[in-house]
């Protein structure tokens, strides 16, 4: 990605660029229409939106919001091309690993002038601190999510399992009711890791795992036993306890929910929001339950990654857009997108009123439990993070899950492939 100093002078004031024009010195004195590029892509969620910009532009007929819907496929290089033509929206929907990037290249605006006293506290510092760069807020978060455990509570039951049901649950105790639960064709375990590196990395701090230290060129690799902790135990689980179904390491989290459905394992890890699909699509009769967050010797933590709302630093409407932004964050919204995207609201008070509203239903109250664990990454900051993750990580992690290589050498993989590619 080109800086954007270097591209001031080809912005081009055409009346296509109008609303996101690249100058910010337009008359602001009469009504406004601002572009909000949204990537919601659930049914449910881009009507939860909707009515939030509805609701807003009622109250709001000076300072007008136009949802332009957009996916998430390729929208990181979609945004490139519309940076660098000066044709990227007013509000920019993304995620906070993804926005670091753009904002370092002087796309995003300053948001800390914006956000509320009252926003601020509301938001816990490790969330906060996943979209903050260089001491800005560039983005507020809206929607997290987290890896929790669904068990077929009949299976657990038939094996004899206690299920726990403190605040937290032990990966010890979940490979040991793995090892309960595998017998008879059945497997304890389901893990859909055809992609392994996110989890990996979003499980590591439970285990005191950082990956990488420093930010933006300076970051270096750490992988040391913090890192290798998880899949060291994936591995014993799966070739050792043979608790895996070896399937399911090839597979993605959503097909690693077939066997699940089937009985054919007692439990599977998967991102929060499919207990939404989960919901939907399990057969009739099938118990199924949330069980604790899992905690590892370092606590319950996650890494967190939110979804992120920010400002194009060359709208001409950036403090409406700000304005907006506080509007779409508030508790009331917060609550019916992410139950709408069965999300984790990245607030206290959203999350303690979607808790309410819900209780355990479909497992929410152990879903939601995971919110209060989430803190930021280190590589959020990591310039070649997704380079990294794509060209070196998922492939060594995928030999290593496939025996075609061991710990030491898994290790020496994910070190000099991050030196490789930041020389």
């Amino acid at each position: 990605m080109r800086s954007r100093r270097t591209l001031i002078g080809s912005c081009l004031l055409t009346a296509s660029l109008l609303l996101t024009a690249c100058g910010s010195g337009g008359d602001q004195s009469g009504p406004v229409t601002m572009t909000f590029q949204s990537l919601s892509d659930q049914p449910a969620a881009i009507e939860a939106t909707n009515k939030i910009v509805e609701a807003w532009n009622q109250q709001h007929p000076d300072a007008r919001v136009e949802v332009v819907p957009a996916g998430w496929d390729g929208v990181y290089d979609k945004l490139i091309t519309q940076f660098n033509s000066g044709s990227a929206p007013d509000i920019v929907h993304y995620e906070a690993a993804g926005i670091v990037p753009f904002a370092k290249d002087g796309y995003l605006a300053d948001l800390t002038p914006h956000l509320s006293e009252a926003k601020r506290a509301d938001i816990p510092k490790g969330v906060l601190d996943s979209v903050t760069a260089d001491g800005k807020v560039i983005g507020y978060p809206t929607e997290m999510q987290s890896y929790v455990v669904f068990a077929n509570k009949t299976l657990l039951q038939q094996a004899g399992v206690e299920i726990p049901t403190g605040p937290t649950m032990s990966w010890e105790q979940l490979r040991e009711i793995a090892k309960a639960t595998t017998k008879d064709g059945t497997y304890g375990l389901g893990w859909g890791l055809k992609s392994p590196t996110a989890a990996f990395v979003a499980l590591a701090p439970g285990f005191g795992g950082q990956y990488f230290q420093g930010s933006g060129e300076a970051t270096t690799a750490q992988i040391g036993q913090g890192e290798m902790a998880l899949p060291e135990l994936v591995g014993q689980m799966a070739f050792q306890d043979k608790s895996i179904l070896p399937v399911t390491l090839t597979q993605t989290g959503a097909n690693a929910l077939a066997p699940f459905y089937a009985g054919q394992v007692a439990m599977t890890v998967q991102g929060s929001f499919q207990a939404a699909n989960i919901a939907k699509d399990a057969p009739a009769g099938l118990d199924w339950i949330v069980l604790p967050p899992l905690a590892g010797p370092a606590g319950p933590a996650q890494a967190a990654n939110p979804q992120t709302l920010s400002v194009n630093v060359d709208s001409e409407h950036v403090e409406q857009a700000a304005q907006f932004i506080e509007f779409f964050t508030s508790t009331e919204n917060l609550v019916a997108l992410n139950e709408a995207d069965a999300l984790i609201p990245p607030t206290t008070s959203a999350r303690n009123a979607l808790a309410e509203k819900l209780g355990a239903q479909n497992g929410w109250d152990a879903i939601l439990a995971t919110g209060e664990h989430l803190t930021s990454a280190p590589y959020l900051f990591a310039d070649k993070y997704a380079q990294w993750k794509d060209t070196v990580a998922t492939p060594a992690y995928q030999r290593f899950l496939a025996q075609q290589t061991d710990s030491a050498g898994l290790a020496k993989e994910l070190t000099d492939g991050w030196q490789n590619i930041t020389r």
